[in-house]
């Protein structure tokens, strides 16, 4: 087993599925500068470049993946999706279901999503619960290299069009943009595990909408994804120091919701805590909820989101974001109660 960073695992898995089969391509913003390990082994016919235009190449790659290519498109940001939805909402999801499965559209859009940083409302957004909302549409956030390159050959083997995220702070490439060069202007907090772990060879899919039990806890159950997890994780070493055993399910993925798995752990500790860096309200923090209720499981539930438009300023950032401090603190308040 060898060890390697978030995207280049991406990047390795791809690779391993585009040497197999000829009909994945890759292109959109900046692909051949992003992607050009995958460029020099594939060449300029399967790595391409597209225009600043997301309504135009997503939609360009609904109509590829008709017609039988499995296109991977890049977005620069998910915040950009907002101006391609029509291609994702309108015709991706819907294709299958309106033909009777005789069409389906399985393309891969991937791209960078969340905050923490320094960059705004209109750059760090997470909008899973936003995509997984569309019926159609399977969304991804993982959170280890191993999970990044497992669930992306999983992706590219997926018959519908899925929405793959990588947090930002996950990302080598980013965080080296972002300031690891020394632009002291910028700070941000680099999880201790996530964006280098070892991962397998080779590659080999692992299961859309299946949750991991990353820490067992019999006190409370932490709920999260993405770059949250290891937030999660740290917040749980905190409250270990508390005499409060806390678990951490990593979900993996939103669409599909592995909602048996919340279920399960939920039984066992009737506790819960969902973590959840997207916006608050009609989220996934509760869909979540409402499982629990649906199951009929009695526990005590609170929430560590994102409740507003992310401020620019960077201190203010830092109060609407989800913290190991606002987790460990929601989660002393969840077991003990209020003061």
């Amino acid at each position: 087993m060898k060890t390697m960073q978030f995207s280049a695992a991406i990047d390795d898995a791809l690779a391993q599925a585009m040497a197999t089969d000829p009909r994945i391509i890759v292109f959109g913003e900046d692909a051949p500068l992003l992607r050009r390990n995958l460029l020099a082994q594939f060449g300029p016919e399967r790595v391409l470049a597209a225009p600043i235009s997301e309504s135009g190449f997503l939609g360009a790659a609904v109509t590829a993946a008709m017609a039988g290519l499995r296109p991977v498109v890049e977005v620069y940001m998910v915040d950009f999706l907002g101006v391609a939805m029509d291609a994702l909402l309108n015709h991706a999801a819907k294709v299958a279901t309106f033909s009777g499965g005789r069409w389906t559209a399985p393309l891969v859009v991937r791209a960078p999503c969340g905050g923490g940083y320094g960059d705004g409302g209109q750059h760090e957004q997470a909008l899973w619960g936003w995509l997984a909302h569309i019926p159609g549409l399977t969304v991804v956030v993982p959170s280890t290299p191993a999970d990044a390159g497992s669930l992306m050959l999983a992706a590219l083997d997926h018959d519908g069009p899925v929405v793959f995220l990588e947090h930002k702070l996950l990302s080598e490439a980013w965080l080296e943009m972002l300031g690891a060069s020394g632009r002291r202007t910028v700070r941000y907090d680099v999880p201790r595990e996530g964006a280098r772990g070892h991962v397998p060879t080779p590659w080999t899919p692992a299961p859309i909408g299946k949750a991991v039990l990353r820490r067992g806890g019999t006190d409370v159950t932490i709920v999260s994804l993405g770059v949250g997890v290891h937030r999660a994780l740290a917040a749980a070493d905190r409250l270990s120091k508390d005499g409060i055993s806390a678990g951490v399910l990593d979900l993996r993925t939103v669409a599909p919701l592995d909602r048996e798995a919340v279920c399960t752990e939920v039984t066992k500790t009737r506790h819960l805590l969902v973590v959840d860096e997207d916006y608050e309200g009609f989220g996934l923090s509760g869909e979540i909820a409402a499982s629990i209720l649906e199951a009929g499981i009695a526990c005590r539930y609170a929430r560590v989101c994102t409740q507003t438009t992310i401020p620019y300023a960077r201190h203010l950032e830092d109060l609407i974001l989800p913290s190991v401090q606002r987790i460990s603190a929601a989660g002393t308040t969840l077991m003990r109660g209020p003061g």
